[in-house]
């Protein structure tokens, strides 16, 4: 196996100062909150008038949202606290509409859910040791698309807290981005510095061998068996190094790492400045003409070949996929017929029978379609206004990342975390990412082909095997 690449290269909290000086930013926000509590004040006085951002309550993490939508893309925010009570990427606020399709963009009760990581006095004790590591370093070799990374590198952190050990900053294997090109490493190594150290490189006492990578870690596999497996190793060598770490860590974890995994999946793990300014402007875009859903069609190649499932193109475009298929033998024992995608056709019915008008705006995630544009035309023969990235995009925005699949990704992921609705047409790694941020960023409607689930909460206690990260309640959110 080939080296993999590794990066180059605690503060306290920040007072408030009873002197305050009016900066010119100062002042700006000061002149926005005046002239929105002056469009509050003049809706109540006159009812007639529509408010079109719809909330039922100024919960902080609304008026997050809120300010979202003024604020300047360009800011540098690395200086100010983390907050816990608001996620790292904050969506715009869901609009209300009125007339007969009100009841398609009308949002989910969240019945007062709201994020709590109030983390057990046991674990604080332990912080003070874990967090100030210096002996132990643990690297772990992560693998896949931009959401399977995510998950993998949110079970890094919980391992490494496990094991007692700092963690280097994780490795990308097959992508030709580094953890610093995708996500803002200063705010992940800020917003965990009480529960694990994060380093970006191994110090010069310490060596690692590569060719030592463990792999032998079976699936669902709970914190005392990592600790009973890796521990002494750990502790006798300095360093380990973890690679397929794709789940394998149990799901049915203590209160406190299942609120370690949140707080790195929802606060942590946020994408470095670049991306998320890219991603940002062409939600504003979005989101600026009004209410949007957004769509994520899986329709790339490689998913059809996996899945072997029809791709709803015609019979000569199966037959390519089954060919294919018929090459790769490690695909044919997994056919999953059964929880096939949806296709543009299946998912243009969904979104109509979801109440969805022929008017609304639809933006389309996901990566190049198999059959291009024919992929989803039938989408664009049911709405009339059926846009991707690529065509939102201005002067070359997208250029750069043409053949960079994680920040594009990342790009989705930001204007379909926006959008007022959400439809997977698959139970994909970024469908379920999308899922759980969305439910808690206040939960936001995501409607689902069994039309059982439209983005209310869902306890993850009734499934023990249920993510955290995709179902927060009640672990990491709380009633208010």
């Amino acid at each position: 196996m080939a080296k993999p690449k590794l990066i180059k290269n605690h503060p306290q909290f920040l007072l408030i100062n009873p002197q305050l000086t009016f900066t010119p930013s100062t002042c700006i926000l000061l002149s926005i909150t005046l002239l929105l509590a002056s469009i509050l004040c003049f809706a109540a006085i006159h009812p007639s008038v529509n408010i079109t951002t719809h909330t039922s309550t100024y919960s902080p993490l609304f008026l997050a949202s809120l300010s979202s939508v003024y604020q300047d893309p360009t800011a540098d925010d690395s200086h100010s606290p983390v907050s816990l009570s608001v996620t790292s990427m904050v969506p715009l606020p869901p609009r209300s509409v009125s007339g007969n399709a009100s009841g398609f963009w009308e949002q989910p009760d969240g019945e007062g859910f709201r994020p709590c990581l109030m983390f057990g006095l046991k674990y604080r004790r332990r912080s003070v040791k874990i967090a100030n590591e210096k002996k132990r370093f643990l690297v772990v070799v992560v693998s896949g698309g931009l959401f399977r990374i995510r998950a993998q590198i949110v079970d890094a952190v919980v391992i490494a807290r496990v094991l007692e050990a700092a963690l280097v900053l994780p490795v990308l294997n097959g992508d030709e981005s580094e953890f610093s090109e995708i996500f803002d490493v200063e705010h992940f190594r800020k917003t965990l510095k009480a529960d694990i150290r994060v380093v970006s490189s191994f110090p010069s006492t310490h060596s690692v061998s590569w060719q030592s990578l463990e792999n032998q870690i079976p699936h669902n596999v709970p914190p005392f068996w990592i600790r009973a497996r890796f521990f002494k190793k750990l502790n006798e060598d300095g360093s380990l190094v973890l690679t397929g770490l794709d789940s394998k860590l149990s799901k049915n974890l203590s209160p406190d790492l299942q609120k370690l995994k949140c707080k790195v999946a929802f606060h942590a793990l946020k994408f470095a400045k670049p991306v998320r300014e890219l991603g940002n402007r062409i939600a504003r875009r979005m989101w600026i003409e009004g209410p949007y859903v957004a769509i994520h069609l899986g329709l790339e190649k490689d998913l059809w070949v996996r899945t072997g499932c029809p791709t709803g193109l015609g019979l000569e475009y199966d037959i390519v996929i089954n060919k294919e298929r018929e090459s790769r033998p490690e695909f044919l024992a997994t056919n999953l017929n059964t929880n096939c995608p949806l296709n543009a056709l299946e998912a243009s019915r969904l979104l109509k029978e979801s109440g969805a008008p022929g008017n609304t705006r639809v933006y389309v995630a996901g990566g190049d379609p198999f059959g291009g544009d024919r992929a989803i035309q039938p989408l664009k023969t049911e709405f009339d206004n059926v846009v991707t990235k690529h065509m939102l995009a201005r002067d070359g925005e997208l250029n750069s990342y043409r053949n960079r699949t994680a920040v594009l990704a990342a790009v989705d992921y930001i204007v379909s975390l926006s959008s007022d609705v959400f439809v997977p047409s698959f139970n994909g790694h970024m469908a379920r990412a999308l899922q759980g941020h969305r439910a808690y960023a206040g939960h936001r409607k995501y409607v689902t082909s069994s039309m059982g689930f439209k983005g209310q909460p869902q306890p993850r206690a009734k499934r023990r095997d249920r993510d955290v990260t995709v179902f927060p309640v009640p672990e990491c959110m709380c009633k208010y």
